[in-house]
């Protein structure tokens, strides 16, 4: 197995074996959603337990079907990460892990829909000090916490972010099939070289 080939297949099961076992922990250690929850930096970072049936920022909330949806975007998601892995060359191990993450983020996340029919989160950041950086917060963006999410979103961002890092800044190379630092080409084999031009 080629090393483009291991690096997804590492990242993606470890990713989603992360993603899995931290949810089925907090279950475990919270199992009343929407409890207090454990604080972990007073005022900054806390531990919950949340259940949100829809998207980011509650999307598609109260939409009936909404499950099914979440299911149909996995499932074009999956097929297009499979699509642009099996183009990669086998020695792109930058983007075998982006493409690996995002993957494990998908499926960290469509294992829950279609178990439960709703997302586990638990990682919650909020401001409450100063009270004037809260009180900003809560004029500009309208609250003073970021809504809780989990290690599959956290991956899919992390992967999401390293694409576009790849994609304005690493993505240029030579045309495929250009050889590297050269700039003629050898003549058929069996045949002779151009004569030079006469010196002027």
């Amino acid at each position: 197995m080629n090393r483009r080939n291991v690096i997804f297949a590492v990242v993606t099961v470890l990713g989603l074996a992360a993603d899995q076992a931290t949810k089925a922990w907090i279950v475990h250690t919270l199992p009343d959603a929407g409890s207090r929850g454990i604080e972990i930096i007073p005022g900054f970072f806390d531990l919950v337990h949340a259940r949100n049936p829809g998207a980011a920022f509650g999307f598609l909330r109260e939409f009936e079907y909404r499950h099914l949806v979440f299911v149909g975007f996995t499932l074009v998601a999956v097929g297009v990460v499979l699509d642009m892995f099996r183009k990669l060359k086998e020695s792109d191990w930058y983007m075998s892990l982006v493409l690996g993450l995002v993957m494990a983020g998908a499926l960290g996340n469509a294992i829950d829909r279609v178990r439960q029919r709703w997302v586990t989160d638990f990682l919650r950041f909020h401001v409450e000090q100063p009270a004037s950086l809260k009180q900003w917060a809560i004029a500009t963006f309208g609250t003073n916490e970021y809504p809780a999410f989990n290690v599959a979103d956290t991956w899919l961002v992390v992967g999401i972010v390293m694409y576009v890092f790849h994609e304005l800044f690493l993505g240029a190379g030579p045309a495929p099939g250009a050889a590297v630092g050269t700039a003629t080409t050898e003549p058929p084999a069996g045949t002779s070289p151009p004569a030079s031009p006469p010196a002027s």
